[in-house]
């Protein structure tokens, strides 16, 4: 990535943020945008403010948008979201206006690009009949978010069909976690009450899930981003790891050495549970020559020194 112009929308979320840190470090000239230009605003930006261009703009204002052309970027990462599953079906309209007219719109105005990644999510494949999830099966969302950022998949598809603007590759990262995550994920949320001995209510918690640690996730997005021919269709980036969310507990009370009291079957499964799901990896690994560097033990470990640190 070497002299390379980057743009990263979202760069100042969690994946964004660390993706951002290591394009800097391997010499890209570096472009986040943001919906707020001051970095009170972009709390995990603050090491490195003054090394990147910052964009100001939303990406629902196709206006806003002419200062991505001015920056002229050579790759895209668009990682810019609506991105809270739960609250989607309370903000449908502010969900469908940033996903997928979003991403309509930095698309159509990024034809100069030699590539645009977007950022999907596996929450597109929604309930299937087998696991793991592959990227030939049908995706059957079970959100508001899901569904548009499906619809944005859609989009990129369809510009690739078209053969028109930059080279677009679909990634389909499985759940991610690791430092200056939110708190409203699972892991942060865990591992913060683990070290303030506040008691862990779980349900009984045999539905599985995979989890990936954010610098092999990164890792992906940088392959993806130096490859020299195109991908069509979606990609998993995924380690294929699964583990039942009672183990995940469990492994997070040991590696924070909690007091805790734990109480696994404390609450009920939501009804729209969805009862397995981790990735097909096969593809990344194929065609990119892409797999995880960092177990999920050895990502918790890091992502607990982090947390320990940062509570004090």
């Amino acid at each position: 990535m070497n002299h390379k112009r980057a743009l990263v929308t979202g760069g100042s979320g969690f994946i964004g943020s660390h993706l951002v840190h290591r394009l800097l470090d391997q010499g890209a000239h570096v472009a986040v945008m943001v919906r707020y230009g001051n970095v009170m605003k972009n709390e995990r930006l603050r090491g490195v403010w003054n090394r990147v261009h910052v964009i100001e703009a939303d990406l629902r204002n196709r206006g806003a948008l002419q200062s991505v052309k001015e920056f002229n970027p050579d790759v895209v990462f668009h990682l810019a979201a609506y991105n809270h599953v739960g609250e989607s079906f309370r903000q449908v309209e502010e969900c469908f206006d940033v996903n997928a007219k979003g991403t309509a719109n930095l698309l159509d105005l990024c034809e100069d690009a030699k590539k645009f990644i977007y950022m999907s999510t596996s929450e597109v494949y929604g309930l299937q009949e087998s696991v793991p999830f592959a990227e030939e099966m049908c995706p059957a969302p079970i959100s508001p978010y899901a569904i548009t950022k499906y619809s944005g998949e859609l989009y990129c598809r369809l510009k690739q069909r078209l053969q028109t603007g930059p080279a677009i590759v679909i990634a389909r990262p499985f759940n991610t976690f690791g430092p200056y995550q939110s708190a409203k994920a699972i892991i942060p949320e865990l591992i913060l009450n683990c070290l303030r001995g506040v008691p862990i209510r779980t349900t009984l918690g045999e539905q599985t899930r995979e989890f990936n640690f954010v610098d092999n996730i990164v890792d992906g997005l940088m392959k993806v981003a130096t490859h020299p021919e195109p991908i069509d269709g979606p990609i998993n980036f995924a380690a294929g790891e699964e583990v039942a969310i009672r183990d995940l507990v469990r492994m997070i009370a040991e590696l924070t050495e909690t007091r805790s009291e734990v109480l696994i079957g404390a609450l009920p499964y939501r009804p729209t549970e969805i009862w397995r799901m981790y990735a097909d990896s096969r593809r990344a690994r194929e065609v990119l020559g892409w797999k995880p560097q960092v177990s999920l033990r050895e990502g918790l470990q890091r992502t607990v020194a982090w947390f320990r640190e940062y509570v004090g």
